[in-house]
Order: C-alpha cells, then sequence, then structure tokens
C-alpha cells in the first residue's frame, strides 16, 4: 500500500484549502517504471500532498457534457467522463480508437481554473503517451488556448514539444496544476499506452470556480 500523504503545506495567503478529490479503490501495488519508455518520472512512493486553492473551488466538470475527436468509441459511453465513478472496472471507462484523441469537458461558463485531475486507466501500471492539456474560451479550441501540460516530447502529435515528464498511471489519477487559468473548455490528448494503442479515461475533474 503508499505510504500517507505528507502533511498539507501551510497555506502562504488566507482563504487556501486543500481540494476534496475522492480517490477510487488502488488496483495494483507500487508504481513499477515500464521499461524502455522514454521521460517517465520517477513515481514519489508516497500519496502526493494535499493541492491548496481558494475556498469555494469545486469540481465544475461534474456531469458536463463531453465531446469526442472519436465519434465512435471503442467502448463505453463519453458521459463516463465525467459521471464521478473513478473505478477502473468494466462500464467505468471510454475507449477511443488509436491515434491521437481527445475528449473536452464543457464547463458551461468561463471559470477560473487551479488544477485538473485525469484518471486514463489504473487497473495496470501504463503510461500514456502524448498527454497534452489545454483550456480555451471556445469549442474549436481558436480563442484563449493555454497548454497546461504537455508530456509530448518529440511533438509526434503535432501539438508541440513538451516539457513535462510521463507517468505511470495509479489510482490518485494525474493532478495538473492550472495556475487559475480562465477558460470553458478543457481538451484532454492522448496517443496510445505502453500496453497497447488504445486511448482510455475514467474520468476527468476540473476544479475551480466560475467567473464572477
Amino acid at each position: 500500500m503508499p505510504l500517507p500523504a505528507p502533511a498539507p503545506p501551510e497555506a502562504s495567503a488566507v482563504g487556501l484549502e486543500p481540494i476534496a478529490v475522492e480517490l477510487p479503490r488502488p488496483m495494483f501495488e507500487g508504481t513499477p517504471r515500464p521499461l524502455d519508455e522514454p521521460n517517465v518520472e520517477e513515481p514519489l512512493g508516497t500519496l502526493r500532498p494535499p493541492f491548496l486553492a481558494p475556498e469555494g473551488t469545486v469540481n465544475l466538470a461534474h456531469r458536463r457534457p463531453v465531446s469526442s475527436s472519436d465519434p465512435w468509441p471503442v467502448i463505453g459511453e463519453l458521459e463516463a467522463v465525467t459521471d464521478g465513478d473513478k473505478e477502473a472496472t468494466p462500464g467505468s471507462f471510454v475507449e477511443l480508437g488509436p491515434g491521437t484523441q481527445w475528449v473536452q469537458v464543457d464547463l458551461d461558463t468561463t471559470a477560473v481554473i487551479y488544477a485538473i485531475v485525469v484518471w486514463h486507466y489504473h487497473l495496470q501500471a501504463h503510461v500514456y503517451r502524448d498527454v497534452v492539456v489545454q483550456v480555451a474560451e471556445d469549442p474549436d479550441f481558436t480563442l484563449g488556448v493555454t497548454t497546461v501540460f504537455n508530456n509530448d516530447h518529440d511533438s509526434s502529435s503535432g501539438l508541440g514539444v513538451g516539457l513535462d515528464k510521463g507517468y505511470v498511471e495509479t489510482f490518485e489519477g494525474k493532478l495538473i496544476d492550472c495556475k487559475g487559468v480562465e477558460g470553458r473548455y478543457v481538451r484532454l490528448y492522448s496517443q496510445g499506452n505502453t500496453s497497447d494503442d488504445g486511448n482510455h479515461y475514467i474520468e476527468v475533474e476540473v476544479y475551480g470556480q466560475p467567473v464572477p
């Protein structure tokens, strides 16, 4: 089992608190690094520390509409991406076809986004390739586009060279610090994984607050 998480860091400003990320059941022990996979970060060996955000920060993606680059998913329905079910079990995920694919969440309003958490598929210790996460003001991603995460180290998906590291999927998901970027639409790309060429999504959570 993972070691306990470190104690929450002291808030550097009044009004910060840990976001409440509910985690699914762990499905395997440890986080082995896949062999021969470049640009992969070393596992922490413990649960990640709590993430602090302003009071009132919530998951704005819950039950919000999801669209995709693949109109006919191989397995599952796109609604699974924001339904709150994070378990790595049948019926809890959607699988898109091979190649570079994306899912997109419409938050329904422009928001200040502090963190995004994504679970691809944590039944086994996969590494998903070319994970790129962007935020924009419009659904076509032509206005106010900001890239908040990119581990495509060779730009094989055509979205630019990323400086972020790949990572092993675990039940914690991947938390991305978005540093208060503003936008309405969140798009997440991937291009297969270390086990097969499928693109899987169990859940996407977007923590923020609507812009007044």
